[in-house]
């Protein structure tokens, strides 16, 4: 997509609290040019976050974002795609399990618009986690809604919490919408996690028509791990106590609450989500 003014502000606030002490690594080498119709407002982030720059200061004469990622104390970045057409320094295919040699090497991963272009979803989400530190982050903004004919996806924040909070065991720090134009009369819509309420976002008239970024910051931790399953949480709600197919997350929490009242619980702990080879296998339920 490359990083608009809108991403750049969230860029900006990042950089506050959070510097990469090792690797960073940008999918795709994404571009940063200057809105000119919101030129007032890269100054005005700046100042809000003590950031005493111009926006001309993180341009770069190829009008790629390695200088303003290295400014802001995020970088140097190393960058991966499929192809060395823009200059990637790493190739891969995020269709496919990543080498060995990445795994466990980032302590930050910018996706600033690139899954939404990957077919195989769960194996590219599956690689960026293994691709990711413990202690690292993972800064995407994909698209929401508005972004018709873009890529091959678009994204809920279902996906945020299902897979890399319940699934995965990380931590979400950021989930929300973001209106890719500043000056409409819709703003950002934050996101709770569904399944405390095991009902859906309600969302009517809170996004608006106009592109908007999925925008979400996760962080992997020494307990994270990657899932047997990941299953949209209010279908688990409504199938909690049927016969499925498969585990459930609440199965896992009964079970749970049974050992902690002294039953025996048969088996190698039902519910628990240890690790996996291919997320691609995982159970990614999707109705209307």
């Amino acid at each position: 997509m490359g990083i608009d003014y809108v991403l750049f502000d969230r860029l900006v606030e990042l950089s506050t609290r959070f510097r990469p002490e090792g690797r960073a690594l940008m999918l795709g080498r994404q571009k940063f040019p200057i809105q000119t119709q919101y030129r007032k407002r890269y100054e005005a982030s700046l100042a809000e976050h003590g950031i005493a720059a111009r926006r001309f200061d993180f341009l770069s004469e190829d009008g790629y974002a390695e200088t303003l990622m290295d400014k802001l104390g995020l970088g140097p970045m190393e960058v991966m795609d499929f192809s060395d057409y823009e200059g990637a320094t790493i190739l891969h295919d995020l269709n496919k399990q990543p080498d060995p040699s990445l795994e466990n090497q980032f302590d930050l991963i910018f996706d600033g618009g690139t899954v939404e272009h990957v077919f195989n979803v769960p194996m590219a989400l599956e690689g960026l986690f293994r691709m990711l530190k413990p202690g690292g982050r993972l800064i995407s903004a994909n698209g929401l809604n508005g972004w018709y004919g873009h890529g091959m996806y678009q994204f809920n924040p279902e996906l945020v919490w299902t897979f890399w909070k319940r699934a995965c065991n990380c931590n979400v720090l950021d989930c929300r919408a973001i209106p890719a134009d500043p000056s409409g009369s819709f703003g950002h819509v934050p996101f709770e996690d569904p399944a405390t309420s095991g009902v859906r976002l309600r969302l009517k008239n809170q996004i608006g028509p106009g592109r908007t970024y999925l925008y979400y910051e996760i962080e992997k931790t020494d307990q994270s791990h990657l899932p047997d399953f990941a299953l949209q949480s209010d279908y688990e709600t409504r199938w909690n106590g049927a016969t499925n197919a498969g585990m459930t997350r609440l199965d896992g929490e009964t079970q749970a609450g049974h050992t902690q009242a002294g039953d025996t619980v048969s088996g190698g702990g039902a519910g628990a989500l240890g690790p996996q080879t291919n997320t691609s296998q995982a159970t990614l339920m999707a109705r209307s």
